[in-house]
């Protein structure tokens, strides 16, 4: 994964074979609590979502690098050499932590369900959607159909991820609106939740709403 500071990801992986990875309320919170402790020191939280076989995180990232030790990064989700070779020495990546979470998630899960193996998919994304010689035109999902907005793609399509984030557990059928489900920032950004995650500043300053 290639991350640029200043600039807005959408990162989102799912179960292996599509397999369940959160069987219990606690395994939401304890993905929550790792997202918290592994990606807030180098990331402002714009948006999530957690589903029974994947989940989303939409970011911006601040710096690639903080201080740390990581040597004990999980084989399953190896980082870009690239990027190590450009970080200090002795550092700790954001790519490695997203590798510490899924790793360490994964463990967890495997004692509980009394399994071995990967949950994960191999191979995190994380889809740049702020820098236009990165993204794809936005595009958004009506009545009449799908209009494509080329327009200023690297300000529309922020929105649509936003948007794309938090109806997913509508349009699976879960819930019959968003704000129904638990496990998303929905409720923090209406106010009917004071969540910790997210940071609605940089939220207003890009403008973006549900």
């Amino acid at each position: 994964m290639h991350f640029q500071p200043d600039q807005l990801y959408h990162i989102y992986n799912q179960g292996n074979n599509r397999q369940k990875i959160f069987f219990t309320r606690e395994n939401y919170l304890f993905f929550l609590d790792k997202i918290h402790k592994h990606i807030l020191p180098y990331c402002d939280v714009l948006a999530w979502c957690l589903m029974p076989n994947h989940f989303h995180l939409m970011v911006k990232v601040n710096s690639f690098y903080s201080p740390g030790d990581y040597k004990h990064l999980a084989n399953s989700h190896p980082v870009n050499k690239k990027h190590l070779a450009n970080s200090h020495p002795g550092s700790k990546t954001l790519n490695n932590s997203i590798a510490i979470i899924l790793r360490s998630y994964t463990r967890a899960i495997n004692i509980q369900e009394k399994r071995s193996g990967s949950l994960f998919r191999q191979g995190t994304k994380a889809k740049c959607l702020t820098l236009s010689e990165e993204i794809t035109p936005a595009f958004r999902n009506t009545n009449a159909g799908t209009i494509i907005n080329t327009e200023i793609s690297e300000l529309q399509y922020p929105q649509v991820c936003f948007e794309y984030i938090h109806q997913n557990p509508v349009k699976a059928g879960l819930v019959n609106t968003i704000y129904e489900w638990e496990y998303s920032s929905a409720k923090d950004i209406a106010g009917t939740r004071n969540g910790k995650l997210i940071n609605r500043n940089i939220i207003e300053e890009y403008g973006l709403v549900i």
